[in-house]
């Protein structure tokens, strides 16, 4: 029996290898032969880079600019001159001090992306000429500036001097200058990975949907989104119309306006995160000869079903005509909805344990149950009369 294992993290919880390891020792406890590989995947956000380097990509570590300036320790990783740079890890609300409680210090108006831009440049130092960007988890809602700044662009006001960091600071920008930009930017293939479909302006922009959950109120918002615009406005005086397309563009407000950045000068194509990952790990390859295929994430619901990592398997397994079953933590969809999405089944942590909070402290021993338990249920699952 040959079973693919290929989840991506519970949030909050564990990682996502560890969420393989645990399924792999409930199923291997029940069905000691069983062939399981062990796939660790991710959208394009938090978990891109450990999902690479479970697919044999190398990692490098670098000291970057942390989100609130101060060095952080990060890496990307490459493999056949191709790069992974999770921008969480560098300019990442993961990567932002912490307060006594443990909380992260929010900086919506003064966090920066320019710990990104410094990976990239490691990335390019090291050979890469393709490099692949995932983009959740940011701090920061700074238009990309940060980014473009480490690259060697110059963001100017009005009496020639840079810009400090963060979007705040865009509301004084009077010049953008990319006579220094790196110019071995020009030969690299960029790949935005990104799922979020936002422009970079207005109510559906970075500003107003992701900067409060990085510590705006109203008023912040509104300057933010005020600030972004300049920044749009100076890189089309640069770029000419292209900016300004580029800022209307589905991904120019993910990360807080990074993808709008990468877009307009980098010359990024935007790609949903999950099909990135899922290419560069193989589950197409991985899936030739096996009997099921396991997916799943902390929280299964409508998002899940837009085209989060549990899809993205589910339809790669479609394709290769493996049948698919999911594993997360709750789940807020119907047993119907999850059986015409496709999923020959779906187990959930809250069967075995009602309370959210033991099943987030306590998911290891749970997944080893549900992985014992599918195993058991394998013969029902391949037949297709398991299907509630």
């Amino acid at each position: 029996m040959r079973i693919v294992v290929a989840p991506d993290k519970f949030k909050g919880s564990l990682e996502a290898p560890d969420v393989a390891a645990a399924l792999e020792e409930g199923i291997r406890s029940v069905d000691p032969s069983a062939e399981v590989i062990r796939l660790p995947v991710a959208d394009g956000g938090e978990g891109t880079l450990e999902a690479a380097l479970g697919a044999g990509f190398v990692p490098s570590p670098v000291t970057v600019t942390g989100p609130v300036g101060e060095p952080v320790e990060a890496e990307f990783a490459l493999r056949d001159r191709t790069a992974v740079v999770e921008m969480a890890l560098a300019s990442g609300l993961a990567a932002l001090p912490v307060d006594e409680n443990g909380q992260p210090v929010l900086d919506a108006g003064g966090a920066t992306s320019r710990g990104t831009g410094e990976l990239v440049r490691a990335a390019l130092d090291a050979g890469a000429e393709r490099v692949v960007l995932g983009v959740g988890g940011s701090a920061c809602t700074d238009g990309g500036a940060g980014l473009l700044q480490a690259l060697g662009a110059r963001l100017l006001d009005a009496a020639g001097e840079e810009l400090g960091r963060g979007g705040a600071a865009l509301a004084g920008l009077a010049r953008v200058d990319l006579t220094d930009l790196d110019p071995r930017l020009a030969g690299t293939e960029f790949v935005l990975a990104a799922d979020v479909d936002h422009p970079l302006l207005g109510e559906r922009g970075a500003a107003a949907v992701f900067g409060p959950q990085k510590g705006a109120d109203p008023d912040q918002v509104r300057a933010l989104d005020a600030a972004l615009t300049v920044l749009r406005d100076r890189l089309a005086d640069a770029l000419g119309h292209s900016a300004a397309r580029a800022a209307e563009a589905p991904g120019a407000g993910a990360a807080g306006g990074v993808g709008f950045a990468a877009l307009a000068v980098l010359g990024a194509r935007r790609r949903p995160g999950v099909a990135v990952v899922l290419e560069f790990v193989g589950l197409a390859d991985r899936l030739a000869g096996a009997d099921l295929v396991v997916t799943g994430e902390g929280s299964l619901d409508e998002q899940s079903l837009g085209g989060k990592t549990p899809l993205g398997v589910l339809e790669t397994a479609r394709s290769a005509g493996v049948p698919a079953v999911a594993v997360c933590g709750r789940t807020t969809l119907e047993p119907r909805v999850l059986r015409e999405a496709g999923f020959r089944r779906t187990y959930a942590l809250t069967e075995l344990e009602p309370d959210p909070r033991t099943c987030m402290r306590e998911a290891r021993r749970l997944l080893e149950q549900v992985g014992a338990r599918l195993a058991r249920d394998l013969p029902d699952l391949l037949a297709g009369t398991q299907a509630s």
